[in-house]
Formats: C-alpha cells, structure tokens, sequence
C-alpha cells in the first residue's frame, strides 16, 4: 500500500477497544443489533444505538467500534454465532451442509439486514471465519481441493444469503404496496390475470394465475439448495 492510501475495508478485529466501566464492544454489539432488528438499516445509527444504551453519546460508542464499518462487522460476526457449528464434519457431507445453511437462513429471518450488509463487509470476524472453516473441512474430507471447497462454500451462501435478501426486500415491496393484506393480494392476481387473459399468447400465465399455487418460500429454498448441493455431489470425486 502505497504512502497516503487508507485500507478500503478497517478492520475492527485489529483495532484495540478501550477498558472502560459501563460499555464495551458486547454491550454496543448487541444494543445495534435490536436496533436493526427493530428498525432497518436506515434507522441504524450511532445516535440511536446509544440512546438504547442509556447515557451515552454516539462518540463514546467510536471509542470502542471506531466507525460505522466496524459496528457492522461486529454485528455480523455476533449473528454468525447464532448458527450452531459441530465439532467436526461428521460423516454425512450434505447433511452438515444443508444443516448449516438451514440454521443460517433462520438466523437471517431473524436479522433481515445481515444478508443487505454480509456482502459489502471482508468475512474476517473469528465466527464468520469458523463458519466457513467448517464447510471448508466438509468438502475437502469429501475430496474437493481447497480452491474448489472454497468455490462450492461461495455457491451455497449465495443461495442461503441471495434468498434472504429477495425474500426480504419483497416483504418490504408489499408492506409497502399494501399486498401484505390477503384481500388486496388477490385483487392484484386478478388484475394480473385479466392482463394476460387479453393478451391472447400467455396461457399458461393465465393458467397460473387463474389458480396461483405453489411451494412456501422455505420449501423453495429447499428446492434451491438441493439443486446446488446436487450440483456439488456431481463434481466431487
């Protein structure tokens, strides 16, 4: 790194938090994790989480986190460990997998701004590097190299994390749209289906849309994740 350039992605694993009575890196964790929980992204800031906290002001909480940034891989590491991890793989290579992408979708549900935030953050927080430590030593126990676990790793969280991020902003898109209300949902499929009913050359559209029906979101996303595990199982020796 030349002189005068700044490390794009700070890293709060290096930095050291100071030894004060009353606040610590744990207590701001979890304080902007109900935050975000409660109120989105947009309503994560430092004013708020330390208004959850009680008296303190938002640059007594940069003393221990020392940017937004840092709070963030913070958080994403403190919900990482929520997802369970064994010991060691066991003997079964897709059930560890499709465990563990289970228990990470359900930790996603729980916190809808992990997926939004997981990308734009380094993956350098101790359980984010466990977490992946573990689908590294499942795959390669199977016989993948370690390029190729790491590329297999990559694939079946962008279906765990892809889902949760278009699950959630479709949430958002019909809250906001009012289709969160069942009577509403249907006038729209009508008007739908009257569009491609006068078409004339979408008919199994119309069909569809005439008796709309199919899997859950989480029956799909076990249709998904079978699919890339399937997909895994033929290139693995």
């Amino acid at each position: 790194m030349g002189e005068g350039e700044t490390n794009a992605f700070p890293l709060i694993w290096t930095q050291q938090s100071p030894r004060r009575r009353g606040l610590d890196r744990e207590k701001i964790t979890a304080a902007a994790i109900g935050v975000a929980d409660e109120a989105g992204l947009d309503g994560l800031t430092m004013k708020a989480v330390a208004a959850r906290l009680g008296p303190y002001s938002p640059m007594a909480l940069y003393r221990h986190v020392h940017s937004k940034e840092g709070l963030f891989d913070l958080m994403l590491d403190a919900a990482t460990a929520e997802v369970p991890l064994p010991g060691e793989p066991g003997r079964d290579w897709r059930g560890d997998l499709r465990t563990l992408a289970l228990e990470t979708r359900r930790m996603t549900s729980r916190h809808p701004w992990f997926a939004v935030l997981v990308h734009a953050r380094p993956p350098a927080g101790p359980h984010m590097m466990r977490r992946l430590e573990f689908m590294l030593a499942v795959l390669v126990r199977r016989g993948a190299t370690v390029g190729e676990a790491m590329t297999y790793a990559a694939l079946i969280d962008r279906h765990v994390l892809g889902s949760a991020q278009q699950e959630s902003e479709e949430a958002r898109q019909e809250r906001r749209q009012g289709l969160d209300d069942d009577a509403r949902l249907y006038a729209a499929i009508a008007t739908l289906r009257e569009l491609a009913a006068a078409d004339g050359g979408l008919p199994h559209l119309t069909e569809w849309l005439t008796h709309p029906a199919g899997p859950t979101p989480e029956e799909r996303f076990a249709i998904g994740l079978d699919f890339v595990l399937d997909g895994i199982a033929a290139r693995l020796p």
